[in-house]
């Protein structure tokens, strides 16, 4: 999906993800992230957001949940991250990342919700009446107030498979006067999934339905019960060319993860200002047929992956990939025609590394052409011990 748009502009991050394969430096089903080219990608967005006054909060989910990349971008001024389950609270909170955001595509589960208030997130997002009584009492012990965001949800919403959930908008008043009654949370805004997606025939980010729905949710929490909304958080396709249509249409908050990686699905289509920042990396394992199989273990259902590219001592070549079957583990991927075996296989595609099973190898010093491979963590956030590799 974005092999051709890297190897055009990020060619150094193809020609050094090659060589630490071929070097025996990282093992196939390993993604390799640009860090430099994140951080560029990251500032640029900074920067543009608070032109629009716009607040950004950072996913990892995207890559990995690592601790090298959170921390890079908290260098940078992002205030902290989306934990978009339980367990991103955990890893993330372990590793010293302060929690901006929790409990919105996952909601916190009952016997969590006492660990997670510790945690102190900046806002917590809640579905119920219930949810916000269980996070009500956790802060009651804890002696503190916390912010919720309500996921509002209408008849004509987008919602994917499998993230149903909300309040809908007809039972929001009924709702309030039962969140207004605790006394140790407070509502904050609103909040949907997703609020904006990338139309292929419009060539464009669009708003879907759920923008107006939160917009219909803020009118009835200021004009019915005087409340101060401060978040309008409005996720999906954050990056510099949709901030301002998140600012006009009233959003307060974006969460990047796609965009500082270069890789939202407008990002396939147009040259965006974000470069393409992450690889795969396989290789070769057998041949069936008149077929090739390299290694799996990340591949993401909607990756609208197609190509490879296979390099060796033969050099390199593109070749038509066929991903598995979605009814299938991912334990190869197939290319066409009969590959070396042992080659090295670099794709470049949308994913989630977070459900994979992948290793996730860190790079810096690619701009000044002087790289280093700078850690390895798996696909959760946790540390693989590697050697240090600097190309002279």
């Amino acid at each position: 999906m974005f092999l051709t748009t890297t190897v055009e502009r990020n060619s150094a991050l193809v020609r050094y993800a090659i060589e630490l394969h071929q070097s025996g430096l990282i093992m196939p089903d390993t993604y390799v992230i640009d860090l430099d080219t994140v951080k560029r990608n990251a500032r640029m967005m900074l920067d543009e957001a608070n032109r629009q006054g716009v607040k950004l909060l950072f996913m990892t989910k995207q890559f990995g949940r690592n601790p090298i990349v959170a921390n890079a971008l908290l260098e940078l001024g992002y205030e902290g991250a989306v934990a978009v389950d339980f367990r991103e609270a955990e890893t993330l909170h372990q590793a010293g990342i302060p929690i901006a955001h929790v409990g919105h595509l996952v909601q916190t589960p009952t016997r969590m919700v006492g660990k997670v208030a510790m945690m102190n997130p900046d806002v917590m997002t809640v579905y119920s009446v219930d949810k916000a009584r269980e996070i009500d009492e956790a802060c009651r012990k804890l002696r503190r107030k916390q912010a919720l965001l309500l996921r509002v949800v209408d008849d004509q919403d987008m919602l994917y498979p499998g993230q149903h959930g909300g309040i809908p908008l007809r039972e929001l008043a009924a709702t309030l006067k039962q969140l207004l009654r605790l006394q140790h949370v407070e509502v904050a805004g609103f909040t949907s999934f997703p609020c904006f997606l990338y139309d292929p025939e419009a060539g464009d980010i669009a708003p879907t339905p759920n923008v107006e729905t939160m917009r219909k949710a803020k009118r009835i929490a200021e004009e019915q019960f005087g409340l101060r909304i401060t978040h309008m958080n409005m996720p999906s396709a954050t990056c510099i060319h949709s901030l301002n249509m998140i600012k006009a249409l009233g959003g307060t908050h974006g969460e990047p993860g796609h965009g500082l990686l270069g890789s939202t699905p407008m990002h396939a289509d147009r040259e965006l200002a974000e470069l393409p920042a992450m690889l795969y990396v396989s290789e070769v394992s057998h041949h069936w047929g008149d077929k090739s199989y390299c290694y799996g273990g990340g591949y993401y259902q909607r990756s609208a992956i197609e190509h490879a590219l296979v390099a060796d001592s033969d050099g390199e070549r593109m070749c038509a990939l066929q991903p598995p079957s979605p009814h299938a583990i991912d334990y190869y991927f197939e290319l066409d025609g009969k590959q070396r075996i042992g080659s090295t296989v670099v794709m470049a595609f949308r994913t989630q590394i977070f459900v994979t099973r992948s290793q996730v190898a860190v790079v810096e010093g690619l701009s000044a052409s002087r790289p280093r491979l700078i850690g390895v963590h798996d696909s959760g956030g946790k540390p693989i011990q590697y050697p240090t590799y600097t190309k002279e």
